[in-house]
């Protein structure tokens, strides 16, 4: 078409402003875990519909995040060197109980995760010496 022809009322689409992909307040953040879900709990959670800012879930989820990360990595170490591919709940108990802090911090129980292998050393008896090497 030529600068004096005009195109018919009908072709012409008004354009809209195209507007930009959502991105979530975790992708926001930068984490992993959702923060609109832990927003949502924490809204649900409170006493006498306190108001929850928008920063605490996001502070909730990069602490949470951070210590599943944590426990994670521990535990595959474990695996790890039991030479096993998959962590089961014994990884996992021995990686926080083997975390002096984490130990502090998780108290739990965890179902399947056995006991820590520890003898007292009163009951370990007294060790025999060489029967070539002289007592004095």
């Amino acid at each position: 078409m030529s600068d004096t022809e005009q195109a018919p009322p009908g072709d012409q689409v008004p354009k809209k402003p195209e507007k930009m992909a959502p991105i979530s307040r975790a992708a926001r953040a930068g984490l992993q875990f959702p923060v609109g879900r832990i927003h949502r709990y924490m809204k649900q959670r409170t006493q006498s519909n306190v108001r929850v800012g928008a920063k605490a879930a996001v502070y909730a989820a990069a602490i949470l995040e951070y210590l599943t990360a944590e426990v994670l990595e521990l535990a595959g170490n474990a695996s790890k060197d039991l030479k096993v591919k998959r962590i089961t709940p014994r990884h996992l108990q021995l990686a926080i109980r083997g975390d002096e802090e984490l130990d502090r911090l998780i108290r739990a129980t965890i179902a399947g995760g056995g006991v820590i292998p520890h003898i007292h050393k009163t009951l370990h008896g007294k060790t025999k010496a060489k029967k070539g090497a002289k007592e004095t």
